[in-house]
């Protein structure tokens, strides 16, 4: 359905009713566009997020548009914080069928030289540890459920390689590398896994735009549609197709959702 503005929304209403997903880093930009749109379309949302102010704002202004929500804030540093969030979106609604796997932490643009130890495991520690165990965690309740989907973030720091983002990247594909391995292993378990690698207007992006325009328009200009992707209507959109009854026969992929910048080397 076209919108004012020229660009097209993807808009399935209800389309997941019945459905409830966790998502991780849902306080803000990607994370929160992402519970955003499945919580639009039906689904009861468990968000998590580790800025505890932040995430009880958001949660608040769910609620407030009459989503069923519920949050808890958690440190995916933490071994026991995996268990944890599962734990309390059964505790919450009984069931989970989808887990979207967004946070991530990062300093930044470090030349590859100059990535500390500290750096490298922070990244390291919140992406694809913390992924790994929540896959571990929800895996006995979709299997036992019948199923579900797994959304992975990947990010093309890693498909394609961005200078200075060496930790990040090399995060990012080993995210993409056990998703492909979960989703050969446990198909068998109606559970599908999958990767989004989005391009969109996070908090990051418009600092980037109001501090360095030039590089902005570049970035722009990398994309085939000329725009970024909005974190909702965009990168959400494509989540909750992957989340939701259309997608049931798609497993172990990676979606560039990136407006046509994306590539592999």
């Amino acid at each position: 359905m076209p919108t004012s503005n020229g660009t097209s929304t993807y808009s399935h209403p209800r389309s997941l009713d019945g459905h409830v997903a966790i998502v991780t880093g849902a306080a803000r930009g990607v994370g929160k566009g992402i519970a955003t749109a499945l919580l639009s379309r039906g689904a009861r949302v468990l968000v998590t997020d580790i800025l505890d102010d932040v995430l009880a704002d958001t949660t608040t202004e769910f609620a407030n548009n009459g989503f069923d929500v519920a949050s808890v804030v958690a440190d995916l540093r933490d071994p026991d914080s995996a268990q944890r969030i599962v734990d309390a979106a059964l505790a919450a609604f009984g069931t989970v069928d989808a887990l979207v796997n967004n946070a991530v932490a990062s300093a930044g643009p470090i030349p590859f030289v100059d990535i500390s130890a500290e750096e490298y495991d922070l990244v390291h520690d919140t992406g694809p540890r913390a992924t790994f165990r929540l896959m571990q965690a929800i895996h006995p309740v979709m299997a036992s459920g019948g199923g579900g989907s797994i959304v992975n973030l990947g990010s093309a720091a890693g498909t394609v390689g961005s200078a200075a983002f060496g930790a990040y990247g090399s995060a990012k594909e080993a995210i993409r590398g056990m998703s492909k391995v979960a989703a050969l292993e446990w198909g068998v378990d109606g559970i599908r896994v999958n990767v989004v690698c989005p391009l969109a207007e996070t908090d990051g992006m418009k600092v980037l735009r109001d501090m360095a325009p030039k590089r902005y328009e570049q970035v722009v200009r990398s994309t085939a549609l000329k725009r970024i992707g909005d974190p909702a209507t965009d990168i959400g959109a494509v989540v909750a197709f992957l989340v939701g009854d259309d997608s049931t026969y798609l497993t172990g992929q990676t979606l560039l959702v990136d407006g046509g910048a994306g590539s592999f080397r």
